[in-house]
């Protein structure tokens, strides 16, 4: 049985059943003759549905938003937020993929060479909890309008978010069976995920999630020779310059460090500050995050919720500990609370230097990093100091110096004086152990098709 648990009263809210090897493989059967048939419905009918599961969203908001904030334990306006943008990036592949997908014509020594992009049939998504509709709708929308059919392999503890999610691209009239969710036993997770990339019917998967899921998954495509997208973990450099406007800065950092509880693969984690500034940019920052509010999900007065599961809360509290004993300052936060629920407080640590976890390691909380730099060249050489290289951001008022540190930063996006997002209009990914691939814009789209060329000779 798979168990959902508030994170916030730490009570049960229900248990599913989960599939076997006899399950899955009807459900992919199943899933192949929908691809099939969808292939063949042309862009225009399949916008249609993408178009309804987009109003579906916006009028059905509250209903889904609060099965996010009781699952994983994301502040309710910020749930309702989340599943309004799956609506946006659903209208956006609506209006646009017939344009992504056109065919390019190519002159070949004066004759004519044409490139179609044609669906690949069933692709398998992995996907995790901290955004349990929109990591998933900005998958699903792109791979759906491109022709193909999806199955989800869902995080266990959001199983009511993924049923919902079933629910609705039925209910928005997509083909029955061309999205479908597997619910698999998390200690079977790793046989039946490598089963299911394995089979036929799967012709291309897609990750989100900890860099190591990744690696296990790329592993298992690779070995079947299908094609991969992995969205992974982040340790996003925010470099505030001295020239920096740090009433801005801090702005942009706090709300990109408390979104979601600090719970996002691109949320500000290391605020690499020049040494000039960094005194005022702690105090301001202190003065902020010390005032925020953590509590009930459905309070709207709340910043930060739980943390979505008890051990990801004290893998977090021991990476503020372990920085700590390594000689780390911790300004404010850093102790877990005496309440029920699996809650972390918003905390900053400064002093920090290599060896200690909370400079090498992501933290998935409310945990706020500041790391002295000494000039430009060397922000960049502590930014680039990771494994990873997803988000990062630049804060100066000088346009041409914030762009030059970020045209040599290591990372998938950077964002100049201002919070990383993802957006549909704009490529999302990473490099290094941040993953490969992109997701979103007509890149994203034309992950999980087959660019075939033809010749007329």
């Amino acid at each position: 049985m798979i168990l959902t648990i508030n994170p916030a009263t730490e009570e049960i809210l229900a248990e599913y059943p989960v599939m076997n090897s006899a399950d899955m493989e009807k459900l992919l059967e199943s899933a192949q003759h929908a691809a099939s048939v969808w292939k063949e419905t042309p862009v225009t009918e399949r916008k249609v549905a993408m178009n309804r599961l987009a109003d579906l969203l916006r009028e059905q908001k509250d209903e889904h938003a609060t099965v996010i904030s009781r699952e994983m334990g994301k502040p309710f306006k910020e749930a309702v937020s989340e599943v309004v943008k799956c609506a946006w990036v659903c209208e956006f592949y609506a209006e646009h993929a017939e344009e992504f997908l056109q065919n390019e014509t190519v002159d070949v020594d004066g004759m004519t060479g044409l490139v179609t992009f044609e669906p690949l049939g069933v692709v398998l998504g992995v996907m995790p909890w901290n955004f349990p509709f929109w990591q998933v709708i900005r998958f699903a929308a792109a791979i759906m309008m491109a022709g193909n059919g999806v199955v989800i392999k869902h995080a266990p503890n959001v199983t009511g978010s993924a049923i919902a999610l079933e629910s609705l691209f039925r209910e928005a009239g997509f083909p029955l069976n061309l999205y479908r969710t597997l619910h698999i036993d998390l200690e079977d997770v790793d046989r039946m995920v490598g089963e299911i990339i394995a089979h036929p019917v799967i012709k291309a998967v897609s990750v989100t999630g900890s860099t190591g899921a990744g690696m296990a998954v790329a592993e298992k495509a690779g070995r079947a020779l299908k094609r991969s997208v992995l969205e992974l973990g982040g340790n996003d450099p925010y470099v505030v310059l001295d020239d920096a406007n740090l009433q801005q800065a801090v702005d942009v950092c706090i709300a990109s460090r408390l979104l979601n509880t600090g719970q996002s693969c691109i949320a500000a984690k290391r605020f690499i500050v020049h040494h000039a500034v960094k005194s005022r940019f702690e105090e301001m920052l202190l003065e902020r995050m010390g005032e925020t509010k953590m509590g009930d999900p459905f309070d709207p007065s709340v910043r930060i919720g739980p943390i979505a599961r008890k051990d990801l809360r004290d893998a977090l509290h021991r990476q503020v500990e372990q920085s700590r004993e390594f000689g780390a300052k911790v300004l404010c936060g850093g102790e877990i609370p005496d309440r029920k629920g699996f809650f972390y407080p918003a905390t900053i640590v400064t002093d920090v230097s290599p060896g200690m976890a909370v400079y090498a390691e992501e933290t998935f909380g409310p945990v706020a990093t500041v790391i002295e730099a000494f000039g430009d060249d060397d922000a960049i050489r502590i930014a680039n100091d990771s494994p990873y290289g997803l988000g990062s951001a630049v804060f100066s008022s000088d346009p041409e110096r914030a762009k030059a540190v970020a045209g040599r930063l290591d990372a998938g996006n950077c964002f100049i004086n201002a919070m990383v997002k993802s957006d549909p209009r704009l490529p999302f990914g990473g490099i290094k152990q941040s993953g490969y691939g992109r997701e979103l814009s007509r890149y994203g789209i034309r992950e999980f098709v087959n660019a075939k060329s033809m010749f007329f000779g």
